[in-house]
């Protein structure tokens, strides 16, 4: 019996539905997983994803795309084949896309981040909840044993703290980061008394995207707004790496800056990049997180996409899984946008 997902070259198809999950080449039906644009492709005839990424696929790809969008939960069935979609955790909108077709379930991660055991759900964003599936198709981007994340109140007590003294020494506070996702998940967890916070041209335009959709996020300035230039001194400027090599950085004076992924686990690639400081934070699963991830879907056979593919299936297969890797063009944390592309270059083989 033929597979309900495939390998094709224009990316994952379901040949039953007759329709491709994040096709990184032009077709006529997509099913996206979420706006980050090594997922999201302009060129499809029509686009089907979840309700609440609407506006970030818009902002992102045009208001005239064909776009058809679906509650979390909510199914259609195309073909005979019964789609729905579910919450990934990874940023706004994001989601599992759930296949049912002749009995049998499969279930494409896209990518994800589970809530760790006693941490607070990140509240720019759904959180993850998993699928029972027969097979389930995930994403690996840190699917190392040494990337374990922290939980969040400690490292914005960290990001808090170094944009505190920085502000007290009269120093801005450069954050860079990841435009879509990271920035708006850094925003949700700082603390804006500290002082005025600043966002670049890149990164103001999602933020209106996840305002329209009700994220409450605190206010922010485009660089231009601040009427008092002491307090650019004091300020907290997120921005994608490459805006700290151009001529708007100048506008800020003395400052000090950080770089906020979830690469910064890896001290040499700290060093490599430069930063005064590192901040390991992601929106992707986490080595427990993955697993965690695959036992609750219930899967016995499991296919490992983008980031350290042989490790992990090595490690399911030892598990007694059925377990392979399918070759596709996403890229890991911080290579999805035009604006990270320094990043995506830096970025450790994992």
């Amino acid at each position: 019996m033929q597979d309900l997902i495939v390998q094709r070259p224009q990316g994952l198809y379901c040949p039953p539905g007759d329709f491709y999950i994040d096709p990184w080449r032009r077709v006529d039906r997509a099913v996206i997983t979420h706006a980050h644009a090594d997922h999201a492709r302009t060129g499809h005839a029509h686009y089907l994803a979840a309700t609440p990424g609407a506006g970030l696929l818009r902002a992102r790809l045009g208001e005239g795309i064909n776009l058809q969008t679906l509650d979390y939960g909510e199914a259609l069935t195309h073909n005979g084949v019964r789609i729905s979609l579910h919450p990934a955790g990874h940023v706004l909108g994001s989601a599992q896309v759930r296949v049912e077709h002749d009995g049998r379930v499969w279930v494409a991660s896209g990518d994800y981040r589970p809530t760790p055991a006693g941490a607070v759900p990140d509240r720019t964003c759904a959180p993850f909840e998993p699928v029972r599936c027969d097979t389930f198709i995930t994403e690996s981007t840190f699917g190392l044993p040494i990337y374990r994340w922290r939980p969040d109140h400690e490292l914005f007590t960290e990001v808090n703290r170094w944009w505190a003294d920085n502000a007290a020494a009269g120093r801005a506070s450069v954050l860079c980061c990841y435009s879509l996702g990271k920035a708006q998940r850094l925003l949700g967890g700082v603390d804006p008394s500290i002082g005025p916070i600043v966002c670049h041209g890149a990164v103001e335009p999602l933020n209106r995207a996840y305002r329209a959709a009700g994220i409450d996020l605190p206010p922010t300035l485009a660089v231009d707004e601040v009427q008092d230039k002491a307090d650019l001194r004091r300020a907290l400027v997120l921005c994608p790496g490459q805006a700290l090599s151009s001529p708007w950085m100048r506008r800020f004076g003395d400052i000090s800056d950080a770089f906020a992924s979830g690469w910064m686990q890896i001290r040499g690639w700290r060093r490599r990049m430069g930063h005064d400081r590192g901040f390991v934070i992601s929106d992707h699963a986490d080595w427990p997180g993955l697993l965690s991830a695959i036992g609750a879907t219930g899967a016995q056979r499991v296919i490992v996409t983008h980031g350290s593919v042989p490790t992990l299936v090595r490690y399911l297969q030892e598990q007694g899984l059925q377990a392979e890797g399918f070759k596709t063009e996403y890229g890991g944390e911080g290579s999805g946008d035009d604006d990270q592309e320094a990043v995506a270059s830096a970025a450790p083989a994992a």
